[in-house]
């Protein structure tokens, strides 16, 4: 399941919320201004906002003194196989950016490649599978993209899914934490040395994206144990995906560091919130609340081609160059929660994966 497409309990939660802003239960003079800032799409001190499109942010990106033309660039999308996925893969390839689709369904993938070539018939696109869920697929697909030989600028860790039951991998790891956080670290790590590389022979800074949500602020300090997440004693799924969530920040909050202090790399590493995504799981709640409510909440929602923004303009704009361990919301730096910012806890949550890695695959990360 694409990650912006929520379950019945979140979509209870937040609708949840609206209705307590309505009752002024919970609203205060800052998030009003939040609310109306969101709702006008004014724009942010990066010239843009939650009503700004992909296509939009992007516009600017083919030409900077920094930052060569995008013909020249090389990204990974993880889940673009759909939805802000897709979209994101489409104005890249639109901007003239190489595209690799990593894929668990090869099918899919052919007909979003199919479709944006119809748009953009020079676009360069190349699909290899994947499961991110499985740490042997994961390490398949970077041995096969590495075998090609191509430079990588760009990795966008955009692929995600809900899982509403306990389910496991195939390493015997809770599903949604295994895909949306173990998944994308164990292919950052294998391909971050191709993006060390490439940013020193070309020159042109290295851009990572991790595809996190706002629902990360729900996690209790209490409540984030590395071990319960692999195997939960007592499972919710809204709360599974809030915690994989917040660990997508604390990775970039962490490797960040490493990549500044330690590495030197010409490489950074940023977590996006791409805003909740029009899908038809709201229109098939409406039975349930009223008709004011649901027409406040379709406001609140964003166009596909809004939820791809913040993720294109991070990964594309010279406006966000040298940026590096931030979190963005609307296409400009946001704040995060308390404990996304702690850098003990993203240091030991990278510590404790690094190591889990190593011994399910039996051999050390770098």
């Amino acid at each position: 399941m694409e990650y912006h497409k929520v379950s019945e309990s979140l979509i209870y939660t937040w609708f949840s919320t609206i209705a307590s802003v309505l009752q002024f239960k919970v609203l205060s003079c800052a998030l009003m201004k939040a609310i109306i800032k969101y709702l006008a799409g004014l724009a942010g001190p990066s010239g843009y906002g939650s009503k700004s499109t992909a296509e939009q942010v992007t516009r600017d990106c083919s030409s900077s003194s920094t930052f060569l033309p995008s013909s020249h660039l090389t990204a990974i999308i993880t889940g673009a196989t759909s939805g802000i996925g897709a979209e994101t893969a489409r104005v890249l390839a639109k901007r003239g950016v190489r595209i690799i689709i990593p894929a668990r369904n090869l099918k899919k993938a052919a007909l979003v490649k199919e479709n944006i070539q119809k748009e953009s018939p020079e676009a360069d696109i190349t699909i290899l599978e994947i499961d991110l869920s499985s740490f042997a697929s994961v390490k398949r697909f970077c041995t096969e993209f590495l075998s090609l030989g191509l430079p990588l600028h760009i990795l966008i860790n955009n692929a995600g899914k809900f899982s509403q039951n306990l389910e496991f991998s195939e390493d015997k790891i809770e599903m949604t934490f295994a895909t949306n956080y173990l998944g994308h670290f164990l292919l950052t790590e294998m391909l971050l040395e191709r993006m060390v590389e490439t940013a020193a022979e070309t020159g042109i800074e290295g851009r990572i994206v991790n595809v996190s949500s706002v629902i990360h602020n729900w996690v209790k300090r209490d409540d984030f144990s590395f071990y319960h997440m692999l195997n939960p004693r007592n499972y919710n799924g809204t709360r599974a995906y809030a915690q994989s969530k917040l660990a997508n920040i604390l990775h970039a909050r962490e490797l960040a560091r490493q990549l500044k202090q330690e590495r030197k790399a010409n490489v950074t590493i940023n977590a996006v919130h791409p805003g909740i995504v029009k899908t038809g799981i709201i229109r098939d709640h409406k039975g349930f609340i009223t008709e004011s409510l649901y027409f406040v909440a379709s406001k609140l929602l964003k166009s596909i081609a809004q939820g791809a923004a913040t993720t294109c303009y991070v990964a594309l704009s010279p406006k966000t160059e040298g940026m590096s361990g931030k979190y963005f919301s609307d296409c400009n730096e946001s704040h995060s929660s308390n404990l996304a910012n702690d850098e003990a806890e993203a240091h030991e949550l990278c510590k404790l994966t690094r190591s889990l890695i190593s011994r399910r695959l039996q051999q050390p990360l770098a």
